[in-house]
């Protein structure tokens, strides 16, 4: 469901405004695999940006910002309510018509940081997402072919206009030299290999250094030579004009 912003009164002559923010509840009910796990999601975004959803196992709202629960509210038993009825709904269709598994649509996959890398500074790396189909998947990161377990945080699945889908992965690291990171998906794989290379400055090689000491050297030589025939030209040429007759 997506809701534009207000419209003035329209009349046989009126034009609509063009819609500047869009606001939408997304929902869905499924089977998550062949095991008839189910799964559920109910959210709201503005602008395809989320601003809550509501976690349906612990029954609470999850705000994607906290500040955003200090400045209005959302009750749970709306959101449980419309997940019940999605259930009792996908339960009658699958009694009525046959078993297909929907087509997985393969992702596309980004990972980026969120700052440059440099050695022993903590960052995070960011796993994108997009164009998916059906809304279940799982991102699992390794750091030199072994699973992380801890730090890694996501977003719900986001809807896309396509009807397709959208996910964020966050995990915290500190680079080091030689590291190796993977987000290999499932249920598609794609090996997302990350080696950090470190912003580090390169030393200068002592002969570097060497030379740049005698170049140094020699223009300062050179510049008190240049100097010393300037003054002498300078005394020469003013004695030449100035001459002094006998006392």
């Amino acid at each position: 469901m997506s809701l534009a912003g207000e419209f003035p009164g329209v009349g046989a002559d009126a034009c609509l405004p063009a819609v500047e923010h869009v606001i939408s509840q997304a929902e869905f009910y499924q089977h998550k695999d062949r095991s008839q796990q189910v799964s559920g999601e109910f959210m709201f975004e503005l602008d395809q940006d989320e601003i809550f959803y509501v976690d349906l196992e612990r029954k609470e709202t999850v705000w994607r910002l906290p500040d955003f629960g200090k400045f209005t509210s959302f009750e749970e038993q709306g959101a449980l309510g419309s997940a019940a009825v999605g259930k009792a709904n996908l339960e009658s269709l699958i009694r009525s018509f046959n078993h297909t598994r929907a087509q997985n649509e393969p992702p596309e996959v980004t990972v980026f940081p969120e700052d440059p890398v440099e050695l022993g500074e903590p960052n995070v790396l960011i796993c994108f997402v997009d164009k998916f189909f059906p809304p279940a998947l799982s991102v699992t990161w390794l750091k030199n072919g072994q699973e992380v377990t801890k730090g890694i945080s996501e977003t719900d699945f986001y809807p896309r206009q396509d009807n397709s889908f959208r996910k964020f992965s966050y995990l915290p690291f500190l680079p080091s030299q030689g590291d190796f990171y993977d987000s290999p998906l499932t249920p598609c794989p794609v090996p997302l290999p990350l080696s950090p290379e470190a912003q580090v400055p390169n030393p200068i090689p002592e002969t570097t250094e060497t030379l740049v000491c005698a170049l140094g050297l020699a223009v300062g030589i050179i510049g008190i030579i240049a100097g010393t025939i300037l003054i002498i030209k300078g005394m020469k040429m003013n004695a030449a004009r100035n001459p002094r007759g006998p006392l």
